[in-house]
């Protein structure tokens, strides 16, 4: 199947190519860094004399096709010194280039080679590209650069909360953002609970955060993509790098195989907090133990030939919470969790023109909870694992034109609650089977430069599910079973098509200003449902069925970008509009049958989510940041909730500011701060309370109708350079969280006393996390 696909986008596209390459020839290659021979992703190829020009994709490869002629080409990158070759195009060219580091350059001379006016002049709207070298150098928490977190301070992109990784996209929740790691995908995202994300930033290349107009390429969830990419390996030579923080610590290898032909990478980082600690915490029959994680990525790249390259990454990472009573209770609680990911990934060169990538991705995500007492246990097992091939096929007719098409099929397994549990001397068990389903897509894309003032990019996706067997399925009238279903491994129970245009369009109005705007529909077949204002281990994943129908979302968006004084700053303002359906609640009484099937627990409604975004940065020069403010809206209506009354989302959040500011002071000192405020999380209040029969009984309010007070912080850092020769590199990273130990609501809990008069007390307590916060990093570079 996979050839069959393969070769029908080749046939296509060579067709088209015939009917479009006369009196045109291609030039092609790819760009790496010189002192690491890594790809270089996003890198800049301009020609002089047309004023055009385009960039490199994930894989550094690059293509031109122009009419003959002699022209000048300029390759630049980010950091890295600009190279101009004079070529005399009269046939097909390969070239290849090697990008070096160029010298710190002050704000009057640019010798990085960045594409200054990016954001202006793309099609793409509502993307952040992050650089990792700005995640390293931000204040963090407990000392962990952390990739979600910094995304946090983009517009447009809010927090779950006190000490948490989570996102919320435009008003959508973590499970409905599309997070890959090298094209496998990331189910959990968060360490410690979601205090940290799982993405360690010495292993990672890349990362695009895609907020709208998503492009046809991407699919299966609603609200946004975040594509992240490994670091491939150094074929030069050996290399390696960590460093030592409050809670944990990290180590990264790499170096080349085969010199200039093959490479590896691994990166490990493991906390240690809870080792020093537990043993103090066990002395003092504290019952709780400082949980722990760890994660290990890696990755090889080999060059097969000229035309042929092969990437075999993996992530493998664990948590571990627990707590065990002493005495003579027996109590005990534990909670393992954790993701793994394996991307064997293939890309071929038929010409110049024409660029293939197929890729086996697999990803396994697995939560447990264990519980004892005495001589009872209980153990609770959930998850969802996923065999996938994708594809693709680059085709570039000419300068002014991209085309891309691909397919895409994964096989979802999805394990419901599954529980175990032995009481004295009696076993149960529930008897829910494991769920199967199949994905497939097939997307089209075109980006066209139509004139000097306006570029699209327009896609198609259409998409199709089946819920399959082998199981049963029990179905339920109240808590009573009244059928049983069963189904073979080709038998459906439900199955959907979904049709997803994908539209952005750029309008020039002149060298520094642009209007954009974007549309997409997107159609998501899992979902995962929490009662929790984030993401937790314990949320489980489920298909669509006949019962749970695809969530589908659509998004349009508009706004004006705006750079000043040669690229010195950019400003944005983009306004949004989402409209979403199939949304998968929980009911207001939620009752858990062991033996029922957990969608019979949902109810389903719409939502909707509109706001405006502002953003104004500066790029060059020893001060920069930028400040990011959002005003947004989100609310939902569900016929089942509140008498089909619309509520705020938990997801929403009316105002959110972010201030970014960094100071390079000189060749060795550099301080960074950021401050962030934000509307305080909605929560449904409690109204009432009555005393029946001995038992406080609670009567709630509308579901989110009361907002916990606001949220901000001010964070410091600074970085001193150790050492930093062609050899050695080694710096002292300082940050203090929260400076003026704000103490903000993590959640609020009634706590209930009881007089001796038989009076009784009830008041609302807030929990908070982190008081002022200072930590040291010591990182390092051989």
């Amino acid at each position: 199947m996979l050839q069959k696909l393969t070769s029908f986008f080749v046939v296509l596209l060579f067709f088209c190519s015939s009917l479009q390459a006369q009196n045109q020839f291609t030039i092609s290659g790819y760009l790496k860094d010189a002192s690491t021979g890594e790809d270089l992703y996003a890198a800049n190829v301009y020609v002089k004399e047309i004023l055009k020009g385009t960039t490199t994709n994930v894989y550094g490869f690059y293509s031109l096709s122009l009419k003959p002629g002699t022209y000048t080409m300029v390759f630049s990158y980010l950091g890295l010194q600009e190279v101009e070759r004079l070529v005399t195009l009269d046939k097909d060219l390969t070239l290849s280039l090697e990008l070096s580091e160029g010298e710190v350059v002050t704000a009057e001379v640019i010798v990085t080679g960045e594409k200054q006016d990016r954001n202006v002049d793309d099609a793409q709207t509502s993307v952040v590209e992050l650089e990792i070298k700005t995640v390293k150098e931000l204040p963090a928490l407990l000392g962990e650069a952390d990739i979600f977190r910094t995304l946090q301070l983009m517009p447009g992109v809010a927090s779950a909360g006190e000490g948490n990784s989570g996102l919320y996209v435009r008003g959508g929740g973590p499970s409905q953002n599309l997070v890959l790691l090298d094209n496998a995908t990331v189910y959990n995202p968060g360490h410690l609970l979601g205090f940290f994300s799982v993405f360690n930033a010495d292993a990672i290349k890349s990362s695009t955060l895609i907020k709208g107009g998503i492009p046809a390429e991407y699919g299966g969830r609603i609200s946004s993509v975040l594509d992240i990419t490994m670091r491939e390996g150094n074929t030069k030579e050996y290399e390696f790098e960590g460093g030592v923080g409050f809670i944990s610590s990290r180590i990264t290898a790499q170096g080349p195989i085969i010199k200039d032909k093959a490479a590896f990478i691994i990166s490990g980082r493991f906390t240690y907090l809870s080792f020093l600690l537990n043993p103090l915490l066990k002395k003092s029959d504290t019952p709780i133990n400082i949980p722990w994680f760890f994660d290990i990525n890696g990755k090889m790249n080999f060059k097969l030939g000229e035309k042929d390259r092969l990437f075999i990454s993996a992530y493998f990472g664990r948590d571990r919470f627990s707590f065990s009573s002493s005495g003579g209770s027996g109590l005990s609680f534990e909670l393992p969790y954790g993701n793994a990911t394996t991307s064997i990934r293939w890309n071929h060169q038929f010409n110049g023109k024409v660029f293939m990538n197929n890729s086996f991705v697999f990803n396994d995500y697995v939560s447990k909870i264990r519980a004892g007492f005495q001589n009872n246990s209980f153990e609770l097992n959930s998850g969802i694992r996923d065999f996938g091939l994708k594809g693709s096929v680059e085709y570039f007719p000419k300068i002014t034109n991209k085309f891309k098409a691909g397919y895409e099929y994964i096989f979802h397994q999805f394990t419901p609650y599954v529980y175990e549990a032995q009481l004295e001397e009696n076993s149960f068990s529930s008897n829910i089977d494991v769920k199967y389903g199949h994905e497939f897509a097939l997307f089209v894309q075109d980006e066209i430069d139509a004139t000097t003032w306006l570029k699209i990019n327009a896609g198609l996706r259409g998409s199709m599910y089946a819920s399959t067997g082998p199981n049963e399925r029990i179905y339920f009238d109240g808590t009573q079973p009244v059928d049983t279903v069963k189904k073979g491994a080709f038998d459906s129970y439900a199955t959907y098509f979904g049709i997803e245009p994908r539209l952005n369009a750029r309008f020039k109005i002149d060298e520094e200003t642009s209007i954009k705007t974007g549309f997409n529909v997107n159609y998501q077949y899992i979902h995962s449902v929490s009662q929790s204002t984030t993401t937790l281990p314990t949320d489980l994943w489920v298909s669509s069925t006949d019962i749970v129908k695809p969530e589908i979302g659509t998004q349009v968006s508009l706004g004006v970008f705006r750079n000043f004084k040669n690229n010195m700053y950019e400003t944005s303002i983009e306004g949004y509009y989402k409209k979403t359906w199939n949304q998968v609640e929980y009911g207001n009484e939620p009752v858990v049958n062991a033996n029922e099937e957990i969608e019979d627990q949902f109810v389903f409604g719409t939502g909707q989510a509109y706001g405006a975004e502002f953003y104004v940065a500066k790029r060059r020069g020893n001060f920069t940041g930028w400040i990011g403010y959002t005003l947004a809206w989100t609310n939902r209506n569900f016929p089942d909730i509140d008498e089909g009354r619309t509520f705020y989302n938990k997801y929403d959040r009316r105002h959110d500011l972010s201030v970014v500011l960094q100071y390079k002071i000189n060749e060795r000192w550099s301080l960074n701060a950021t401050f962030v405020y934000g509307s305080g999380q909605t929560t449904t209040p409690v109204v009432n309370r009555y005393i029946i029969s001995g038992n406080i009984v609670n009567e709630y309010g509308d579901r989110n109708s009361y907002r916990l007070p606001a949220y901000h912080r001010l964070d410091l850092g600074a970085t001193y350079i150790l050492k930093d020769n062609e050899k050695r590199y080694s710096d002292l990273n300082i940050s203090i969280y929260n400076l003026y130990s704000r103490q903000n609501p993590y959640f609020i809990y009634d706590d209930v006393n009881f007089s001796s008069s038989g009076n009784v007390s009830i008041n609302a307590k807030q929990v908070s996390l982190f008081p002022i916060l200072p930590t040291v990093t010591w990182n390092f570079k051989y």
